[in-house]
């Protein structure tokens, strides 16, 4: 009989065991959490995976791809996955850093001898960890208002890259910069002989097995099973465009899915070894994992948090006594999370198709909660509540803009004077016109883009894009001796947080 018990408290505890390895939220809330938010962020579609101890534990799809069809989402369904991208151009580099064809302190110039930035000095002294690190003195998305989704070539946004003032000094604070890692990207083909796409192909997509992923944006409006992208503009769901980012593409143009992109989590977790064979060197993701630039302490709402560090791609913070390696990406119409805790064995992906919304990360942090053993939070509830408070005052500054209009307040000048075309010493050419009664602004290397000017009285304009992605800004212009003399520039924060001065020519 004694047997017997402590067989039955053996079997007890081991069921016990097994069902604390799936916590409840994940078993039983899971579905019911994300149907919620497809409602209340107005998310067409959702892709989750969790993957812990080396298996998948979850992996599925909600809503559908595309606005107004029926188009379920699956696991296999592609969603661009914005910088996300990054930590593979990582990856590929500290791979070559492992098998010797270069050295991540090697300076940029020894591989790309025309590299350039604003100071020389910096042209010389920055080394390829500096590209992947953030620290080369910019403003976070410092520039990437004349790279984003333009017309310029990749060589295009090398030469003005160069010639961009850093708002910081070299190496004195992090600054999330874009075509940092399109230029660590360009020296892929230098060493390997291969472009940045083919290196990831095959080196770590074809390995890994992630046979519908796409390194380059051009390619996903080709795929069959592929999520739309989408906004919220004006509290308005809408499809958009893909983004056209291939000049920036190791940066963020990588398409995947949660299925194949769980074999990259996994081989993550496992130290770079997938299907019993190391794919990528134990090295590799080492170096990846190393900080190496400092964001600040950290924080959280609820429970302990501390450090915030940047390593080569991914983002790495202290939270509850664990090691998370983190990145999200955002680009036109998406936002997506990989989250990686390495002592615990588990992986968090989180794809959305809609790029307004925080449940991308609220989702993540539910999960991530649970198997941490944390109380239950309702983070896509806190989240949604601060957006709405957002969206009332976003809503309020424009009826108040409106209401200035409405009032027919004088500019300093006849509209006609604003007319005209303007440069930026780095962007290029813009134009004003006044096209059918309205003042229209057109940018060199952003054709299709534009923005409507309406006075709000004085030297002030507001200005509307067409793309809801460049968002509703006020442009103040400034006169000298009743002639129009410079118009400062803004764009929506998503895009670029840095002013642009054109010059009236």
């Amino acid at each position: 009989m004694k047997k017997y018990l402590i067989l039955f408290s053996c079997c007890l505890l081991f069921a016990n065991l097994l069902a604390q390895e799936t916590p409840s939220f994940v078993k039983d809330s899971l579905d019911a959490y994300v149907e919620k938010a497809l409602t209340d962020w107005q998310i067409p579609g959702v892709a989750v995976c969790v993957v812990k101890d080396g298996k998948v534990v979850v992996m599925k799809g909600y809503g559908v791809r595309e606005l107004g069809t029926t188009d379920k989402v699956d696991e296999n369904t592609l969603f661009m996955i914005g910088s996300n991208s990054k930590a593979f151009t990582a990856t590929a580099l500290a791979m070559l850093h492992v098998d010797k064809k270069l050295s991540l302190d090697s300076p940029v110039i020894k591989y790309l001898p025309d590299f350039k930035l604003f100071d020389p000095w910096v042209t010389k002294e920055a080394n390829i960890r500096d590209l992947l690190c953030h620290r080369l003195g910019f403003e976070t998305f410092q520039g990437d208002f004349m790279y984003f989704d333009s017309d310029l070539t990749t060589a295009e946004v090398r030469e003005k890259f160069g010639r961009v003032k850093p708002l910081y000094s070299f190496r004195s604070r992090w600054g999330y910069t874009n075509a940092a890692f399109m230029t660590a990207g360009e020296i892929i083909p230098k060493v390997s002989g291969q472009s940045w796409a083919e290196f990831l192909k095959e080196r770590i997509f074809t390995p890994l097995e992630m046979n519908n992923t796409l390194a380059l944006s051009k390619d996903i409006s080709m795929a069959a099973n592929k999520a739309s992208a989408h906004t919220v503009a004006q509290g308005v769901l809408k499809k958009i465009p893909y983004g056209n980012i291939d000049n920036l593409a190791p940066a963020g143009s990588i398409s995947s899915s949660v299925s194949d992109m769980s074999h990259w989590v996994l081989a993550h977790l496992n130290f770079g070894r997938y299907n019993d064979k190391q794919v990528i060197p134990q090295g590799a993701i080492m170096q990846t994992w190393t900080p190496n630039s400092i964001l600040g302490n950290g924080g959280h709402r609820f429970n302990r948090a501390h450090f915030s560090l940047y390593g080569l791609g991914w983002f790495m913070e202290e939270y509850s006594g664990r090691k998370i390696v983190s990145h999200t990406g955002g680009v036109n119409g998406f936002v997506t999370s990989v989250t990686l805790v390495p002592e615990e064995k588990l992986g968090i992906l989180v794809f959305t198709n809609t790029d307004a919304n925080r449940f991308y990360e609220s989702l993540k942090n539910e999960i991530l909660d649970a198997y941490l053993g944390l109380p239950y939070r309702n983070y896509s509830q806190l989240h949604f509540n601060n957006y709405k408070q957002g969206v009332q005052k976003t809503a309020q500054w424009l009826k108040n803009m409106r209401d200035t209009i409405a009032m027919n307040r004088p500019a300093t000048l006849p509209l006609a004077s604003y007319a005209g075309n303007y440069e930026h010493e780095v962007y290029g050419k813009m134009t004003i016109a006044n096209e059918n009664g309205k003042l229209i602004a057109r940018f060199e290397h952003h054709h299709g883009r534009f923005a409507t000017l309406e006075p709000l009285g004085g030297n002030r304009f507001l200005a509307t894009f067409n793309d809801p992605l460049y968002g509703i800004r006020e442009w103040p212009f400034t006169t000298d001796k009743g002639k129009v003399r410079s118009v400062t520039v803004t764009v929506d924060d998503f895009v670029e947080f840095t002013p642009y001065e054109f010059y009236r020519k």
